[in-house]
């Protein structure tokens, strides 16, 4: 079977802390589309803030 994409690993970033909480990973190339280009942003729980905010990918 032949690998459709890779994956690339990131670290989410708190937007207002700037405390790195939690790594993922991303699709990276797929055949037939193009790179994602913008970063991901996801609501998570931060816990040097207490509270849910914004967390944005950051490179290792």
């Amino acid at each position: 079977m032949a690998k459709k994409g890779s994956r690339e690993y990131i670290t989410l970033e708190c937007s207002v802390c700037k405390s790195r909480n939690y790594r993922t990973s991303k699709q990276t190339k797929s055949r037939g589309t193009k790179n994602q280009a913008e970063k991901l942003v996801l609501s998570k729980f931060c816990s040097v803030c207490r509270a849910h905010k914004e967390h944005r990918e950051r490179k290792k």
